[in-house]
This record gives structure tokens, sequence and C-alpha cells, in this order.
């Protein structure tokens, strides 16, 4: 976990608090959700481990001082800051929404309370790794509610802005509601079950679609699923049923899949092959899932690639990360933002979920009959306890999103969910204004 994997200004800031003397004070920064990404009721938090894992080994090499040495930006900083990096360590906490919670606009993910410098250089990385698996997991969530409780399958690491992308992608995705992955390593790293057809370079690999079919079964045995759209689907559905079991099922890439749904299974069921099943592919997204699934089409489950692995109509989302509080020799100083669209918060907060609402309030405060959605994590530079699996994780988000109204849960636009201030956090928010306007 480089120190160099970070913005040049958060090196050049924490040169800065160095030799202005604020290497020392506690900065609490809060990670949080200034709107929610277009298209969107909702997001669900994901990344958390990768965060963990990111704060617990943060370092700088020997190599990456000297080249920060080299900079011209750092010209005028002291020997002494690069002493310091050399035994740099995170010594801090971190308070976090769970992976598999949803999350609204105006709601804290994080929570980093650490020195100044040990909670400004991670910034980057956390907004990089929350937002884009939080992305992730979110776009799975609507084609899941979409399939109506048919599988849907993660298949986009090819289509991901690069491999590790497409693992933790692959990740999210599992979280966000998914069956399972065709990436390997996501299966192998995470634990996530993993699924696979075969390509129509194999069916093409071979002197007739049948004998493809036949050395696949041969080789795949109940796992078989036949890729029958190379040439003509119809025809590749009755050689498919004419070889028979054992068959998992068969795959269709192209062409009206609500039509050639009903007519592939037609062919399947005379065959007496009705417990094998159909799986659709090819450019799908939650709203062709949607209408498939609307009318009636026998499919039974769904593989998505580069819309979710990119989660291509809402590629962005708000996060920021902001300085929200400093203590200063034991004397707290609150720290917020009031330019216009872009204001912060101050201090350090708790999300508290209620049934048809949330409240935003201080982090002593307590809100009778709520769930306290930000937990302790990370004490002192130390993981309190093993983090939830990834299928607990998926296991989370699955049931809170049940518990949601359906509003939220539609693919089409909701009322926002409504989120309160608690009295303490409003009679801060104006006591910070008027001390800092």
């Amino acid at each position: 976990m480089t120190g160099l994997l970070t913005d040049l200004y958060e090196l050049t800031m924490a040169a800065g608090y160095f030799e202005a003397g604020k290497a020392a004070q506690k900065a609490t920064f809060e990670l949080s959700i200034r709107r929610l990404p277009n298209h969107r009721n909702f997001v669900v938090a994901a990344g958390l481990a990768q965060c963990v894992e990111y704060l617990l080994n943060l370092r700088f090499t020997s190599e990456e001082i000297a080249y920060l040495r080299e900079l011209p930006q750092f010209a005028q900083v002291s020997p002494k800051f690069f002493d310091y990096l050399h035994d740099f360590r995170f010594t801090g906490d971190l308070f976090a929404a769970p992976e598999g919670t949803p999350l609204f606009a105006g709601e804290p993910m994080l929570t980093v309370r650490a020195p100044l410098i040990e909670a400004q250089i991670p910034e980057t990385y956390l907004l990089s790794a929350i937002t884009f698996q939080s992305l992730v997991a979110s776009k799975a969530a609507r084609m899941v509610e979409a399939g109506g409780g048919r599988d849907v399958v993660e298949f986009g690491t090819r289509r991901a802005h690069t491999p590790e992308a497409g693992v933790l992608g692959a990740r999210a995705a599992y979280i966000g509601g998914c069956a399972g992955t065709s990436n390997a390593l996501a299966g192998m790293r995470f634990g996530i079950p993993v699924f696979g057809t075969a390509a129509h370079s194999w069916v093409l690999s071979f002197p007739s679609e049948m004998e493809s079919f036949r050395q696949l079964q041969k080789l795949l045995g109940p796992h078989t699923v036949q890729l029958i759209d190379t040439y003509d689907t119809v025809e590749g559905a009755r050689r498919a049923a004419e070889l028979g079991k054992p068959l998992w099922g068969v795959r269709l890439d192209s062409g009206d899949v609500i039509s050639l749904a009903r007519t592939v299974r037609s062919i399947l069921d005379e065959a007496g092959l009705r417990d094998t099943k159909i799986m659709a592919t090819g450019d799908l997204d939650e709203y062709k899932i949607r209408d498939i699934v609307a009318a009636g089409a026998p499919v039974d489950a769904f593989g998505v690639g580069t819309e979710l692995a990119t989660s291509a109509d809402a590629p962005t989302m708000g996060t920021v990360y902001k300085l929200v509080e400093l203590d200063i020799c034991g004397i707290k100083r609150f720290t917020a933002k009031f330019s216009e669209h872009k204001e912060s918060l101050p201090g350090a907060k708790q999300l508290f979920r209620l049934a048809d609402h949330d409240v935003l309030g201080r982090s002593a405060e307590c809100c009778g009959g709520a769930e306290a959605i930000l937990r302790p994590v990370i004490l002192g530079g130390r993981l309190i306890e093993e983090l939830p699996s990834v299928s607990a994780a998926r296991v989370r988000a699955l049931e809170s999103l049940a518990q949601l109204p359906a509003e939220f849960r539609d693919l089409e636009p909701s009322t926002p969910r409504r989120l309160e201030y608690s009295k303490d956090l409003t009679a801060l928010i104006e006591r910070t204004r008027r001390n800092l306007v």
C-alpha cells in the first residue's frame, strides 16, 4: 500500500502541516455522499475492506521518499519531514457504514479521526475505493431487483476499466446481490461463486455445432451451458435438445430474447428437458431485464457485463472527503464549508436509521429506537475485529433493501428519503456559521 497512490496535493499539504507544526493536531474527516448518482434512489456501501487494508498497511518506501525529495514542490521542505515519512503509519480511528448498507444523499459513509497528516493523505484512495465499488454494488442491486428473483451473474471483467477494476467490480456486484461472477480471481480471493459457459470461438473451432456441444458436455457434464446462437438460435436449441442431458442450460446472446426464449423453452420442454434453464446475455441492463421479466419470457438467469462493471449510466458519484473537526491541545475547533452547492457540515457525526427516515446527529448523541449506522472499525491504528465476509455483506444488502419502501427500489426516480438534523447538530451548524462567516 504505497503512500504515493494519492494526489500530489495530499503530500504537499502533509509537508505544509509538518512545517507549520500541525502534524500532531487530531483531525476528523468525513467521507459522505454530497449527491446521489444519476438515476439512483440509493447507493449500496461497498469498498470498506479495501479501505481498511490500505490504512493498516500504508507506508512510504525509501525509493518513494527519494522520489519526493527530487520533486520541485518539495525543494523547500526540511529533511525532518522525509524522516517523518520513513516511519509513517496510520495510528488513528475509522468508523464506517458496514458494506451492504443502503445510503442516501447527504449521509456519511466513513469517518476518519487521526493526526492531521495521517487523516489527510488517505483521502484520494478512500474516495476511489468507496466510490467505485458503491457504484457497481448499487447498479447490481437495481438489476437484481429488476430480475424479480432470477439470478443475475456478473460477466464484466473484459469491459472493466482495468483488470483489477474487474476483480473489485465482481466483489461489489456480489455485495449488491448478484449470484456470482465469471471472474476466477474474484472467486478465489473473495469466495464468490463463479459461473461460466463457453464463447462463440468454442463453437467455431469445431467442424459442426453439434460436435462443439458434444465436446462441451463431455467436459462439463451437469455444469454444461450450451451457447446456441452462433449460427441459428432455434436450430441451436434443437441440437442441444437432441443431445439431451446432462445439461444445466442454454444461453441466448443475441436477437429478440423475449421471442426466442419462448421458442427455445418449447423446444426444450418437448424434448423432456423441463429442468434445463435459459440464460440471457448480451448488452443487458436493468431496464432490459425488467422488460424481459414483465413480458413473462421464460428466462431463468441473466449474465450482465459492460453495463454492470462500469455502472454505465451512472459512472460517477458526488462523494466528498471533508475536514469537519480539529482537536488542538484538547480544544475542539469545528470546520465547515458554506460555499454554494458545496456546503459541508461541522463536527463528527452519527447517522441514525428509522423506518421511514434518517437522522443525522453529532457523534456522541443517541437516538432512541434508531440504528446507529457508523460503527468503529479501526481504533488506534488497529483493526478491532474481523470485517464481515463478502457473503455477509451481500446478505445485509439484500435484507436492508427489502426493508426499504418500494418507491426507493423502483428503477424510476423517487422522492428523496427524508434526512433530518438533530437539534444539537442544527445548533452546531448555526454556531459554526456565525464563528466562521
